[in-house]
């Protein structure tokens, strides 16, 4: 709160060598942003930094709505697939910028065993599990907070066998907008029974900022020389192989479109990540020709899903009119292993009470 003196007259006291006083702009503001079917409110927070980047979220589904940031030519558009309203992201959409859990990813069959128990989950993706089932984190409304560093702080209760699972999960999301234009996602959570656990964001990004525009041409550059290969049901086959000499290898940069028609039906595979300690890596650096922009990935993570929107077939639109077409965007999931809760040679993904999960995700832009 600001407070001015005022003399007796009602004019301002002032020095004459002091200039008045300016507020500096809100960092993080709150607005509404409609209401659920059972009346509970929904917002949306906009976060602004220094240099005017902008990224929007809404608390429900942890939704990345929007991230506005400039081309080579200080343009400033929109880089992240979405919506502008919330009964658009009612009406059903491929997780747009959504929050994942309890597992991101698929677990095949939806059945896994831990601790001599049998569990069964939705089998919501064909006969397998996706990214937490029915109602994931994705579409549930989370509690939130605005912290005094100008960050965003998410918190949701998963309850006890929530889509199957075991335990009673607390889970903490933080996001916040710094001043070297980097979206950063830290996950927090600890749990009541061992449980599997794999957070991730499954934003789309397009780095033209025109969504009416394929990412073929973005040129991609992965820190992975091995990778998960999966059956016809996208379920990984067990295996760790090499990228070398095959249409996985990003180890150099090369458009992503290259060789994409080598791959049954787009890219939609984990990478493993090289030299993971985890310690907070570069995972992916994304470069748009066209627009100039880059985009970094750093992540505590141990893998990151390549998806370049194989399914998204023009049924969807932007709140401009704009069909989302195939490969219209491009996601950089990062995350423990898919079905690892099945393959003990994948890391582990198990939370065991008295533990704490965390893990960091950084998406830094910028232009060359």
């Amino acid at each position: 709160m600001l407070f001015t003196l005022v003399g007796c007259a009602g004019e301002k006291s002032e020095s004459p060598d002091e200039e008045p006083s300016v507020a500096e702009p809100a960092r993080i503001v709150e607005e509404a942003f409609g209401t659920l079917e059972d009346g509970r409110k929904v917002q949306l927070y906009t976060l602004t930094n220094a240099n005017d980047m902008v990224v929007q979220i809404t608390n429900y589904g942890g939704i990345v709505t929007a991230i506005r940031t400039p081309d080579k030519e200080g343009t400033v558009e929109n880089v992240a697939l979405g919506f502008d309203s919330l009964e658009e992201y009612l009406s059903g959409h491929p997780n747009f910028g959504a929050l994942i859990g309890r597992y991101g990813n698929r677990i095949a069959e939806g059945r896994f065993e831990l601790n001599g128990e049998s569990y069964s989950l939705a089998q919501n993706d064909g006969d397998n599990h996706l990214h937490g089932g029915e109602v994931g984190f994705d579409d549930v409304l989370w509690s939130a907070r605005m912290t005094d560093d100008d960050a965003l702080e998410l918190t949701y209760t998963s309850e006890d066998m929530e889509e199957g699972y075991p335990g009673q999960l607390d889970v903490k999301v933080t996001y916040s907008l710094t001043d070297d234009n980097e979206l950063k996602i830290d996950y927090e959570a600890t749990t009541t029974k061992a449980t599997p656990v794999n957070l991730t964001n499954h934003s789309y990004f397009n780095l033209t900022g025109d969504p009416s525009r394929d990412i073929l041409s973005h040129v991609l550059e992965l820190n992975a020389s091995r990778y998960t290969p999966v059956d016809e049901e996208l379920i990984p086959t067990g295996d760790i192989a090499a990228v070398e000499g095959t249409p996985f290898d990003f180890t150099k940069p090369k458009p992503i479109g290259r060789d994409i028609e080598e791959t049954e039906g787009g890219y939609d595979h984990n990478f493993v990540l090289n030299q993971h300690r985890d310690s907070l890596q570069l995972a992916a650096t994304v470069y748009s020709p066209d627009s100039g922009r880059e985009m970094k990935v750093f992540t505590t993570e141990p893998g990151v899903q390549f998806y370049t929107g194989n399914f998204l077939d023009g049924s969807l639109e932007s709140s401009q009119g704009i069909p989302f077409d195939r490969h219209a965007g491009f996601c950089l999931e990062t995350q423990h292993f898919p079905n690892a809760p099945n393959e003990p040679d994948f890391p582990s993904t198990i939370l065991h009470p008295g533990e704490q999960y965390r893990t960091t995700t950084i998406y830094q832009f910028s232009t060359r």
